[in-house]
Protein backbone atom coordinates (compact mmCIF):
# COMPACT_ATOMS: atom_id res chain seq x y z
CA UNK A 1 0.00 0.00 0.00
CA UNK A 2 1.29 3.19 -0.90
CA UNK A 3 0.92 7.05 0.71
CA UNK A 4 -1.49 7.18 -2.18
CA UNK A 5 -3.76 5.09 -1.12
CA UNK A 6 -4.17 6.27 2.35
CA UNK A 7 -7.46 8.69 2.73
CA UNK A 8 -7.22 12.01 2.42
CA UNK A 9 -7.44 14.44 5.87
CA UNK A 10 -10.12 16.63 6.06
CA UNK A 11 -9.17 19.88 6.22
CA UNK A 12 -10.25 22.07 9.07
CA UNK A 13 -12.64 25.09 9.61
CA UNK A 14 -10.73 28.67 8.63
CA UNK A 15 -11.20 29.70 12.11
CA UNK A 16 -10.45 26.47 13.84
CA UNK A 17 -7.42 26.90 16.05
CA UNK A 18 -4.61 24.89 15.24
CA UNK A 19 -4.29 20.86 16.38
CA UNK A 20 -1.50 21.53 19.00
CA UNK A 21 -3.26 25.15 20.18
CA UNK A 22 -3.01 25.92 23.65
CA UNK A 23 -5.84 25.65 25.90
CA UNK A 24 -8.10 29.43 26.58
CA UNK A 25 -8.79 30.08 29.74
CA UNK A 26 -12.85 30.49 30.24
CA UNK A 27 -14.25 34.07 28.96
CA UNK A 28 -11.26 34.16 26.20
CA UNK A 29 -11.57 33.25 22.79
CA UNK A 30 -9.16 32.27 20.55
CA UNK A 31 -7.09 34.99 17.93
CA UNK A 32 -9.92 35.77 15.02
CA UNK A 33 -12.80 34.42 16.94
CA UNK A 34 -15.56 36.66 18.73
CA UNK A 35 -18.80 35.90 20.83
CA UNK A 36 -22.30 35.57 19.17
CA UNK A 37 -23.50 39.34 19.72
CA UNK A 38 -26.41 39.44 22.42
CA UNK A 39 -28.88 41.43 19.76
CA UNK A 40 -28.93 40.47 15.74
CA UNK A 41 -27.18 43.13 13.98
CA UNK A 42 -29.03 46.65 13.68
CA UNK A 43 -31.28 46.25 16.42
CA UNK A 44 -30.61 47.06 20.28
CA UNK A 45 -32.70 47.38 23.40
CA UNK A 46 -34.96 49.37 24.18
CA UNK A 47 -33.56 51.73 26.79
CA UNK A 48 -35.39 52.25 30.51
CA UNK A 49 -37.42 55.34 30.04
CA UNK A 50 -39.03 56.76 33.68
CA UNK A 51 -42.87 56.02 34.61
CA UNK A 52 -44.94 58.80 32.35
CA UNK A 53 -42.10 59.45 29.35
CA UNK A 54 -42.48 57.85 26.68
CA UNK A 55 -39.56 56.66 23.76
CA UNK A 56 -38.49 58.41 20.81
CA UNK A 57 -41.38 58.82 17.97
CA UNK A 58 -44.08 57.50 20.09
CA UNK A 59 -46.78 59.35 21.98
CA UNK A 60 -49.74 58.48 24.69
CA UNK A 61 -52.97 57.48 23.49
CA UNK A 62 -55.22 60.29 23.22
CA UNK A 63 -57.88 60.36 25.70
CA UNK A 64 -60.91 60.72 22.53
CA UNK A 65 -60.61 59.31 19.31
CA UNK A 66 -59.29 61.74 16.34
CA UNK A 67 -61.78 64.34 15.75
CA UNK A 68 -64.09 63.59 18.60
CA UNK A 69 -64.17 65.94 21.98
CA UNK A 70 -65.86 66.24 25.20
CA UNK A 71 -69.06 68.11 25.10
CA UNK A 72 -68.41 71.67 26.47
CA UNK A 73 -70.33 71.79 30.00
CA UNK A 74 -73.50 74.38 29.27
CA UNK A 75 -75.16 76.14 31.93
CA UNK A 76 -78.75 75.14 32.82
CA UNK A 77 -81.41 76.70 30.60
CA UNK A 78 -78.89 77.11 27.45
CA UNK A 79 -78.36 74.38 24.55
CA UNK A 80 -75.69 73.49 22.82
CA UNK A 81 -74.65 75.23 19.19
CA UNK A 82 -77.22 73.60 16.69
CA UNK A 83 -79.92 72.47 19.02
CA UNK A 84 -83.14 74.17 20.04
CA UNK A 85 -85.27 74.50 23.29
CA UNK A 86 -88.56 72.61 22.17
CA UNK A 87 -91.17 74.57 20.98
CA UNK A 88 -94.44 75.69 22.45
CA UNK A 89 -96.42 72.62 20.86
CA UNK A 90 -93.24 70.05 21.47
CA UNK A 91 -93.84 71.13 25.05
CA UNK A 92 -97.61 70.84 25.48
CA UNK A 93 -99.39 73.13 27.88
CA UNK A 94 -97.75 74.74 30.59
CA UNK A 95 -98.72 73.02 34.12
CA UNK A 96 -101.14 74.40 35.98
CA UNK A 97 -101.91 74.01 39.51
CA UNK A 98 -103.95 71.60 41.16
CA UNK A 99 -103.63 69.52 38.04
CA UNK A 100 -101.42 66.52 38.44
CA UNK A 101 -99.33 65.49 35.17
CA UNK A 102 -101.69 64.08 32.68
CA UNK A 103 -100.88 61.36 30.10
CA UNK A 104 -100.31 62.52 26.45
CA UNK A 105 -104.00 63.96 24.46
CA UNK A 106 -106.11 64.39 28.05
CA UNK A 107 -106.30 68.05 29.09
CA UNK A 108 -107.78 69.82 32.18
CA UNK A 109 -111.99 70.17 30.57
CA UNK A 110 -112.27 73.44 28.92
CA UNK A 111 -115.12 75.90 31.70
CA UNK A 112 -117.49 75.56 28.59
CA UNK A 113 -117.70 71.83 28.48
CA UNK A 114 -118.12 71.75 32.52
CA UNK A 115 -120.89 74.35 32.36
CA UNK A 116 -122.63 72.94 29.13
CA UNK A 117 -122.59 69.21 31.82
CA UNK A 118 -124.43 70.54 34.34
CA UNK A 119 -127.68 71.48 32.53
CA UNK A 120 -126.92 68.23 30.28
CA UNK A 121 -126.87 66.10 33.31
CA UNK A 122 -130.51 67.89 34.24
CA UNK A 123 -132.00 67.14 30.94
CA UNK A 124 -130.37 63.38 31.74
CA UNK A 125 -132.28 63.02 34.77
CA UNK A 126 -135.57 64.28 32.91
CA UNK A 127 -135.35 61.91 30.07
CA UNK A 128 -134.41 58.51 32.09
CA UNK A 129 -136.72 59.13 34.61
CA UNK A 130 -134.28 59.73 37.46
CA UNK A 131 -134.17 55.92 38.35
CA UNK A 132 -132.24 55.31 34.94
CA UNK A 133 -129.88 58.02 35.80
CA UNK A 134 -129.26 57.01 38.93
CA UNK A 135 -128.00 53.06 38.11
CA UNK A 136 -126.40 54.76 34.69
CA UNK A 137 -124.19 56.82 37.29
CA UNK A 138 -123.40 54.33 39.44
CA UNK A 139 -121.75 52.04 36.17
CA UNK A 140 -120.06 55.45 35.11
CA UNK A 141 -118.82 55.71 38.69
CA UNK A 142 -116.63 52.78 37.58
CA UNK A 143 -115.17 54.31 34.84
CA UNK A 144 -114.23 57.48 37.06
CA UNK A 145 -116.94 59.76 35.07
CA UNK A 146 -120.90 60.55 35.13
CA UNK A 147 -123.67 60.31 32.96
CA UNK A 148 -122.98 63.86 31.75
CA UNK A 149 -119.12 64.22 32.05
CA UNK A 150 -118.78 60.63 29.57
CA UNK A 151 -121.55 61.98 27.04
CA UNK A 152 -119.07 65.32 26.81
CA UNK A 153 -115.51 62.87 26.90
CA UNK A 154 -114.62 64.03 30.02
CA UNK A 155 -113.58 62.22 33.58
CA UNK A 156 -112.27 62.98 37.00
CA UNK A 157 -108.80 61.99 37.88
CA UNK A 158 -107.50 61.98 41.12
CA UNK A 159 -105.15 64.99 42.46
CA UNK A 160 -103.03 62.88 44.28
CA UNK A 161 -101.49 60.83 41.27
CA UNK A 162 -103.56 61.92 38.29
CA UNK A 163 -104.85 57.98 37.84
CA UNK A 164 -108.72 57.41 37.12
CA UNK A 165 -110.96 58.44 40.04
CA UNK A 166 -112.58 54.90 41.59
CA UNK A 167 -115.84 54.27 42.10
CA UNK A 168 -115.26 54.85 45.97
CA UNK A 169 -113.74 58.74 44.96
CA UNK A 170 -116.84 59.11 42.52
CA UNK A 171 -119.19 58.33 45.63
CA UNK A 172 -117.30 60.97 48.10
CA UNK A 173 -117.37 63.27 45.39
CA UNK A 174 -120.87 63.07 44.12
CA UNK A 175 -122.67 62.00 47.67
CA UNK A 176 -120.43 63.56 50.18
CA UNK A 177 -120.11 66.78 48.17
CA UNK A 178 -123.21 67.07 46.61
CA UNK A 179 -125.03 67.02 50.43
CA UNK A 180 -122.40 69.70 51.63
CA UNK A 181 -122.63 71.64 48.48
CA UNK A 182 -126.82 71.51 49.03
CA UNK A 183 -126.74 71.97 52.84
CA UNK A 184 -126.87 75.67 52.96
CA UNK A 185 -128.57 76.18 49.84
CA UNK A 186 -127.74 79.05 47.48
CA UNK A 187 -125.12 79.95 50.13
CA UNK A 188 -122.73 76.86 49.34
CA UNK A 189 -123.94 76.51 45.61
CA UNK A 190 -122.79 80.27 45.70
CA UNK A 191 -119.22 79.47 47.37
CA UNK A 192 -118.58 76.07 44.69
CA UNK A 193 -119.50 78.53 41.97
CA UNK A 194 -117.04 81.58 43.09
CA UNK A 195 -114.37 78.25 43.09
CA UNK A 196 -114.95 76.38 39.81
CA UNK A 197 -114.38 80.49 37.91
CA UNK A 198 -111.45 81.66 40.39
CA UNK A 199 -109.56 78.42 40.79
CA UNK A 200 -107.09 77.46 37.72
CA UNK A 201 -107.95 73.86 37.70
CA UNK A 202 -111.74 74.65 37.96
CA UNK A 203 -112.75 72.60 40.91
CA UNK A 204 -115.67 72.74 42.51
CA UNK A 205 -116.47 72.53 46.13
CA UNK A 206 -117.85 68.56 45.64
CA UNK A 207 -114.31 68.28 43.61
CA UNK A 208 -112.56 69.34 46.29
CA UNK A 209 -114.24 67.02 48.64
CA UNK A 210 -113.74 64.02 46.52
CA UNK A 211 -109.94 64.85 45.83
CA UNK A 212 -110.76 65.32 42.41
CA UNK A 213 -110.36 67.32 39.11
CA UNK A 214 -112.32 67.12 35.81
CA UNK A 215 -110.30 66.62 32.43
CA UNK A 216 -111.08 66.41 28.98
CA UNK A 217 -110.07 62.58 27.45
CA UNK A 218 -111.54 62.67 24.02
CA UNK A 219 -109.40 59.66 22.72
CA UNK A 220 -110.30 57.39 25.92
CA UNK A 221 -106.80 57.63 27.09
CA UNK A 222 -107.55 56.92 30.62
CA UNK A 223 -109.17 53.68 29.66
CA UNK A 224 -106.06 52.18 28.43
Amino acid sequence: MTTADLPSRPEPPPNAPPPNAPPYPPGSYPPGSYPAPPYPPGSYPAPPYPPGSYPPGSYPAPPYPPGAYPAPPYPPGSYPPGSYPPTASEQGPPPIRGVPPLPPGVTLAPVGRRVGAYFLAILLVIVTLVIGYIIWGLVAWRRGTSPALSVLKMRCVKVSDGTKATFGTMALRNIVGGILEGILGWITELVSLVLFFGRDDHRCLHDLIGGTVVVFDPQGRLDT
